[in-house]
């Protein structure tokens, strides 16, 4: 008896060793997840990729548009990419979990020619911020 309870601790064990990930294996999974399976939804919006930079412990995230580069656009889209950026997180696209191992996304917005009509850094200081607004919201709508 007590020599299965060891074997089945080893096994354990083991089975441990090998079912912890390291930020890399992470970062790698979810770009895979996020190529396999994200959908943004919104006017003019083409497709979205994840990419991953994992020497500088970072994912890209390009959103493709059908819209031109014009200042309309780019004060439209600069003034609602926090709201995008907040479903990104709440939908798990954007990972906190990951951000508080140090990876950071960097998202863009682009027009139908790769012109940037949006861009945010978001790490640890940023997801505070966007999360802040939330809770801001949140408070406020219960006043």
């Amino acid at each position: 008896m007590k020599k299965i309870t060891q074997i089945a601790f080893v096994l354990a064990f083991a089975l441990f060793l090998v079912s912890c990930k390291n930020t890399k294996q992470k970062i790698q999974e979810h770009v895979s997840n996020y190529n396999n399976s994200s959908s943004i939804k919104g006017s003019g919006i083409t497709s979205t990729t994840a990419k991953a930079f994992l020497n500088d412990n970072k994912i890209e995230i390009r959103i493709e548009t059908n819209l031109e580069e014009n200042d309309a656009n780019k004060l439209a889209y600069k003034e609602s990419f926090p709201s995008l950026l907040k479903e990104m997180i709440k939908s798990d696209q954007i990972s906190p979990s990951l951000i508080a191992e140090g990876v950071k996304f960097d998202v863009y917005f682009l027009a139908y020619n790769n012109a940037i009509l949006a861009q945010e850094l978001v790490d640890q200081e940023e997801l505070a911020v966007l999360e802040g607004d939330a809770k801001a919201g949140k408070e406020t709508a219960k006043l």
